[in-house]
């Protein structure tokens, strides 16, 4: 693994233990992979993502991505229904890896249950995590 130090985890977003990010805005949620787990699976490539209006608990898997390290699911870490999926991902994957946080989103939804957001952890709750894991 590169050095902690040298990933990002913009305080504007909430994580999960699942290495997913979270942007609220409003009573909707942008979500992806975070810098960490993208740096674990090296250069992504391909990304399978569901369909709009699907709709998903907590904790469900929701899509994948594949790298030439691994093949990953994506676990959801709140429940909602899909308003939006990133197409951009589908011809060019690794824009997961160079802005993970931006161009690389996966999927948008409308949250269902707004305490689902009490599980998500700040940034440096997160950071932390990640340093005990070393």
């Amino acid at each position: 693994m590169g050095d902690l130090s040298e990933l990002s985890f913009p305080d504007d977003i909430r994580y999960n233990e699942d290495h997913a990010w979270v942007r609220i805005k409003g009573d909707v949620a942008v979500i992806g992979i975070t810098d960490y787990a993208q740096n674990q699976l090296g250069d992504l490539t391909f990304v399978d993502l569901p369909e709009e209006g699907e709709g998903f608990e907590k904790g469900e898997e929701y899509g994948a991505v594949e790298s030439s390290k691994a093949a990953v699911d994506l676990i959801i870490p709140l429940s909602g229904e899909v308003t939006a999926i990133n197409e951009a991902l589908e011809e060019n994957p690794r824009l997961v890896n160079s802005s993970p946080y931006e161009k690389g989103w996966m999927i948008e939804i409308k949250i269902e249950h707004a305490e689902d957001l009490e599980s998500l952890m700040s940034a440096d709750t997160y950071a932390s995590m990640l340093q005990g894991m070393e």
